[in-house]
């Protein structure tokens, strides 16, 4: 297919798109497609072309990293969290072992009991 083709048809599948993007609410695109006489492949083959043809049209420019003589182009800095303690949470039962302790609720799961079980026999 030559490139005045492709944009013709492009420009053409581009219409039925904004005008499948604005059906009547409550129908289904395959409903419109359907009403329309539209081959849903067709569709969806030219949807993926006019988001791939949208999206490389776009002009993405990130800016300009400049940084002093000498120093890196990327800086972490550590973020302090504070210390969070959980006064308001009541154990119902204790598991101490080793230089841990685990605190239990009377409504954890019985799936979330059973992996914390395994996970400290296997630290044993």
């Amino acid at each position: 297919m030559d490139q005045i083709t492709h944009q013709v048809r492009l420009a053409n599948w581009t219409k039925i798109i904004e005008q499948c993007s604005n059906r009547p609410q409550g129908t289904t695109v395959k409903q419109w497609l359907m009403e329309n006489g539209i081959n849903e492949k067709s569709y969806y083959y030219w949807l993926r072309r006019v988001r791939q043809n949208a999206y490389s049209g776009m002009a993405i420019e990130l800016p300009a990293v400049t940084t002093p003589a000498g120093q890196p182009a990327v800086a972490f800095a550590e973020i302090p969290v504070p210390e969070r303690t959980n006064a308001s949470l009541k154990a119902d039962a204790m598991i101490s072992t080793g230089s841990f302790v685990i605190g239990i609720s009377n409504s954890i799961s019985d799936g979330l009991l059973a992996k914390l079980l395994k996970v400290i026999d296997h630290a044993r």
